[in-house]
Protein backbone atom coordinates (compact mmCIF):
# COMPACT_ATOMS: atom_id res chain seq x y z
CA UNK A 1 0.00 0.00 0.00
CA UNK A 2 2.96 2.23 0.68
CA UNK A 3 5.52 0.64 -0.35
CA UNK A 4 4.63 1.05 -4.34
CA UNK A 5 4.93 4.63 -3.78
CA UNK A 6 8.35 4.82 -3.60
CA UNK A 7 9.14 2.53 -6.81
CA UNK A 8 10.50 5.86 -8.24
CA UNK A 9 13.26 5.81 -5.46
CA UNK A 10 14.29 1.99 -6.52
CA UNK A 11 14.73 2.98 -10.20
CA UNK A 12 16.64 5.99 -9.19
CA UNK A 13 18.81 3.80 -7.28
CA UNK A 14 19.58 1.53 -9.56
CA UNK A 15 20.70 4.15 -12.51
CA UNK A 16 23.37 5.75 -9.32
CA UNK A 17 25.10 2.22 -9.30
CA UNK A 18 24.98 1.75 -12.48
CA UNK A 19 24.59 -1.51 -13.05
CA UNK A 20 25.37 -3.76 -15.86
CA UNK A 21 22.83 -6.63 -17.66
CA UNK A 22 24.02 -10.02 -16.39
CA UNK A 23 25.04 -8.79 -12.83
CA UNK A 24 24.47 -10.78 -9.75
CA UNK A 25 22.31 -8.12 -7.72
CA UNK A 26 21.49 -8.41 -4.12
CA UNK A 27 18.39 -6.45 -2.59
CA UNK A 28 18.56 -6.31 1.28
CA UNK A 29 15.47 -5.63 2.83
CA UNK A 30 13.72 -5.81 -0.05
CA UNK A 31 10.26 -5.36 1.25
CA UNK A 32 7.32 -5.63 -1.41
CA UNK A 33 10.49 -5.20 -4.16
CA UNK A 34 11.02 -1.85 -5.68
CA UNK A 35 14.69 -2.18 -5.94
CA UNK A 36 14.57 -5.63 -6.55
CA UNK A 37 11.95 -4.97 -9.67
CA UNK A 38 13.82 -2.34 -11.24
CA UNK A 39 17.05 -3.92 -11.46
CA UNK A 40 15.86 -7.52 -12.91
CA UNK A 41 14.43 -4.95 -15.63
CA UNK A 42 17.90 -4.59 -17.04
CA UNK A 43 18.33 -8.40 -17.31
CA UNK A 44 20.16 -9.02 -14.26
CA UNK A 45 20.20 -11.98 -11.76
CA UNK A 46 18.81 -10.39 -8.34
CA UNK A 47 18.24 -11.75 -5.30
CA UNK A 48 16.26 -10.26 -3.03
CA UNK A 49 15.58 -10.77 0.80
CA UNK A 50 13.75 -9.67 3.74
CA UNK A 51 12.17 -11.27 7.07
CA UNK A 52 9.20 -11.04 6.38
CA UNK A 53 7.15 -13.09 4.75
CA UNK A 54 4.30 -10.86 3.29
CA UNK A 55 6.64 -8.51 1.67
CA UNK A 56 7.92 -11.05 0.24
CA UNK A 57 4.87 -12.65 -1.24
CA UNK A 58 3.32 -9.55 -2.51
CA UNK A 59 6.77 -8.93 -4.09
CA UNK A 60 6.69 -12.57 -5.87
CA UNK A 61 3.20 -11.33 -7.35
CA UNK A 62 4.67 -8.02 -8.86
CA UNK A 63 7.43 -10.06 -10.47
CA UNK A 64 4.92 -12.43 -11.96
CA UNK A 65 3.23 -9.77 -13.53
CA UNK A 66 5.92 -8.38 -14.89
CA UNK A 67 7.02 -11.70 -16.34
CA UNK A 68 10.99 -10.75 -14.05
CA UNK A 69 12.71 -13.84 -12.84
CA UNK A 70 13.83 -13.58 -8.99
CA UNK A 71 15.08 -15.48 -6.43
CA UNK A 72 12.95 -14.67 -2.86
CA UNK A 73 14.19 -15.29 0.25
CA UNK A 74 13.25 -15.05 3.84
CA UNK A 75 16.30 -14.39 5.50
CA UNK A 76 17.95 -11.67 8.07
CA UNK A 77 19.99 -8.85 6.80
CA UNK A 78 22.05 -9.27 9.77
CA UNK A 79 22.87 -12.94 9.14
CA UNK A 80 23.15 -13.45 4.82
CA UNK A 81 22.58 -16.74 3.97
CA UNK A 82 25.28 -16.12 1.04
CA UNK A 83 28.98 -17.16 0.22
CA UNK A 84 31.71 -13.74 0.82
CA UNK A 85 31.78 -11.82 -2.59
CA UNK A 86 28.82 -13.34 -4.16
CA UNK A 87 27.27 -10.15 -5.27
CA UNK A 88 28.37 -7.71 -8.13
CA UNK A 89 26.06 -5.11 -6.53
CA UNK A 90 24.27 -4.98 -3.26
CA UNK A 91 21.56 -2.40 -2.83
CA UNK A 92 18.92 -1.52 0.14
CA UNK A 93 16.31 1.20 -0.02
CA UNK A 94 14.74 2.02 3.08
CA UNK A 95 15.19 -0.99 4.35
CA UNK A 96 18.41 -1.98 6.25
CA UNK A 97 18.58 1.19 8.10
CA UNK A 98 16.11 -0.07 10.26
CA UNK A 99 17.68 -3.14 11.39
CA UNK A 100 18.51 -3.38 15.25
CA UNK A 101 22.06 -3.89 15.17
CA UNK A 102 23.61 -1.68 12.21
CA UNK A 103 27.11 -2.38 12.50
CA UNK A 104 26.37 -6.38 11.57
CA UNK A 105 23.79 -5.28 9.20
CA UNK A 106 27.15 -3.06 7.21
CA UNK A 107 29.18 -5.70 7.83
CA UNK A 108 27.33 -8.13 6.01
CA UNK A 109 26.56 -5.97 3.06
CA UNK A 110 30.52 -5.89 2.93
CA UNK A 111 31.41 -9.33 3.05
CA UNK A 112 28.64 -10.46 0.56
CA UNK A 113 30.01 -7.90 -1.70
CA UNK A 114 32.72 -8.61 -4.34
CA UNK A 115 35.73 -6.39 -4.01
CA UNK A 116 35.63 -3.56 -6.97
CA UNK A 117 31.43 -4.39 -7.13
CA UNK A 118 29.28 -1.75 -5.86
CA UNK A 119 26.62 -0.66 -2.57
CA UNK A 120 23.47 1.33 -3.54
CA UNK A 121 21.84 2.44 -0.61
CA UNK A 122 18.52 4.96 -0.02
CA UNK A 123 18.18 6.28 3.58
CA UNK A 124 15.80 8.91 5.34
CA UNK A 125 17.95 11.70 6.60
CA UNK A 126 17.46 12.40 10.39
CA UNK A 127 16.47 16.50 8.83
CA UNK A 128 13.87 15.45 6.52
CA UNK A 129 10.45 15.05 7.25
CA UNK A 130 10.52 10.88 7.66
CA UNK A 131 13.42 11.77 9.85
CA UNK A 132 12.08 13.85 12.03
CA UNK A 133 8.78 11.36 11.91
CA UNK A 134 10.89 8.73 13.65
CA UNK A 135 11.67 11.81 16.23
CA UNK A 136 8.58 12.42 17.01
CA UNK A 137 7.02 8.73 17.44
CA UNK A 138 10.35 8.04 20.10
CA UNK A 139 8.86 10.87 22.32
CA UNK A 140 5.65 8.21 22.34
CA UNK A 141 7.55 4.76 21.61
CA UNK A 142 11.01 5.48 23.08
CA UNK A 143 13.14 3.11 21.84
CA UNK A 144 15.48 0.08 23.35
CA UNK A 145 18.39 1.50 25.30
CA UNK A 146 21.58 1.22 22.50
CA UNK A 147 19.79 0.84 19.72
CA UNK A 148 20.54 3.79 17.54
CA UNK A 149 17.60 5.58 15.20
CA UNK A 150 17.29 4.25 11.79
CA UNK A 151 17.72 7.79 10.08
CA UNK A 152 21.50 7.64 11.52
CA UNK A 153 22.12 5.22 7.95
CA UNK A 154 21.21 9.26 6.22
CA UNK A 155 24.24 10.68 7.31
CA UNK A 156 27.77 10.43 5.51
CA UNK A 157 29.86 10.36 9.16
CA UNK A 158 27.71 7.83 10.60
CA UNK A 159 28.24 5.50 6.85
CA UNK A 160 31.59 5.81 7.42
CA UNK A 161 31.54 4.46 10.46
CA UNK A 162 29.54 1.52 9.49
CA UNK A 163 31.67 0.53 6.47
CA UNK A 164 35.37 2.43 7.30
CA UNK A 165 37.99 2.12 4.76
CA UNK A 166 36.36 -0.78 2.64
CA UNK A 167 33.98 1.25 0.86
CA UNK A 168 34.68 4.75 -1.13
CA UNK A 169 31.20 6.67 -0.65
CA UNK A 170 29.59 9.16 -2.80
CA UNK A 171 26.27 10.32 -1.63
CA UNK A 172 23.90 13.07 -3.06
CA UNK A 173 20.80 14.35 -1.52
CA UNK A 174 17.35 13.61 -3.07
CA UNK A 175 13.84 13.96 -2.02
CA UNK A 176 10.60 11.83 -2.19
CA UNK A 177 7.45 13.20 -2.14
CA UNK A 178 4.03 12.31 0.05
CA UNK A 179 1.21 13.05 -2.09
CA UNK A 180 -2.47 12.89 -0.46
CA UNK A 181 -5.74 13.88 0.11
CA UNK A 182 -4.88 15.60 3.24
CA UNK A 183 -2.94 15.34 6.36
CA UNK A 184 -5.71 13.08 8.14
CA UNK A 185 -5.79 11.00 5.25
CA UNK A 186 -1.92 10.21 4.91
CA UNK A 187 -1.74 9.59 9.27
CA UNK A 188 -5.23 7.37 8.29
CA UNK A 189 -3.08 5.24 5.73
CA UNK A 190 -0.08 5.27 7.45
CA UNK A 191 -1.57 4.08 11.06
CA UNK A 192 -3.25 1.61 8.65
CA UNK A 193 0.09 0.17 6.58
CA UNK A 194 3.04 1.39 7.86
CA UNK A 195 4.84 -0.39 10.88
CA UNK A 196 6.08 2.55 12.41
CA UNK A 197 3.07 4.44 12.95
CA UNK A 198 0.76 1.98 13.07
CA UNK A 199 2.34 0.28 16.05
CA UNK A 200 2.56 3.73 18.11
CA UNK A 201 -0.76 4.35 17.85
CA UNK A 202 -1.47 0.88 19.16
CA UNK A 203 0.98 0.49 22.24
CA UNK A 204 -1.27 4.13 23.59
CA UNK A 205 -4.03 4.93 24.58
CA UNK A 206 -7.12 7.14 23.25
CA UNK A 207 -5.84 10.41 24.85
CA UNK A 208 -2.47 9.04 24.14
CA UNK A 209 -3.44 8.49 20.55
CA UNK A 210 -5.59 11.73 20.33
CA UNK A 211 -2.06 13.75 21.10
CA UNK A 212 -0.27 11.83 18.88
CA UNK A 213 -2.34 12.29 16.08
CA UNK A 214 -2.03 16.13 16.79
CA UNK A 215 1.44 16.38 16.10
CA UNK A 216 1.75 14.18 13.37
CA UNK A 217 -0.75 16.91 11.89
CA UNK A 218 1.23 19.55 12.65
CA UNK A 219 4.24 18.00 11.55
CA UNK A 220 2.74 17.62 8.13
CA UNK A 221 1.28 20.89 7.57
CA UNK A 222 4.79 22.22 8.65
CA UNK A 223 6.43 20.28 5.59
CA UNK A 224 2.91 20.86 3.32
CA UNK A 225 3.60 23.19 0.61
CA UNK A 226 0.53 22.25 -1.20
CA UNK A 227 -2.16 25.16 -1.65
CA UNK A 228 -5.10 23.54 -2.64
CA UNK A 229 -6.17 21.58 1.03
CA UNK A 230 -4.28 18.38 -0.12
CA UNK A 231 -1.16 16.95 1.03
CA UNK A 232 2.48 17.55 -0.88
CA UNK A 233 4.83 16.81 1.78
CA UNK A 234 9.10 16.29 0.31
CA UNK A 235 10.93 14.45 2.49
CA UNK A 236 14.77 14.26 2.14
CA UNK A 237 16.67 10.91 2.00
CA UNK A 238 20.23 10.19 1.28
CA UNK A 239 21.24 8.60 -1.86
CA UNK A 240 24.76 6.34 -1.68
CA UNK A 241 26.96 4.75 -3.61
CA UNK A 242 29.73 2.86 -2.05
CA UNK A 243 32.86 1.27 -4.64
CA UNK A 244 34.15 -1.80 -2.75
CA UNK A 245 37.73 -2.06 -2.13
Amino acid sequence: MIGTTLQIVGESLVNAVDIRSGQRILDVAAGNGNASLAAARHFTHVTAIDYVPSLLESAQERAKAEGLIIDFRQADAEALPFESHSFDVVISTFGVMFTPNQEKAASEILRVCKPGGKIGLANWTPEGFVGQLFKLLAKYIPPMPGVKPPSAWGTESHLQELFGNSVSLFSKRRYFVFRYLSAQHWIDVFRAYYGPVLKAFAALDAEQQSSLNKDLLLLLESYNRSDNGTLVVPSEYLEVVGLRH
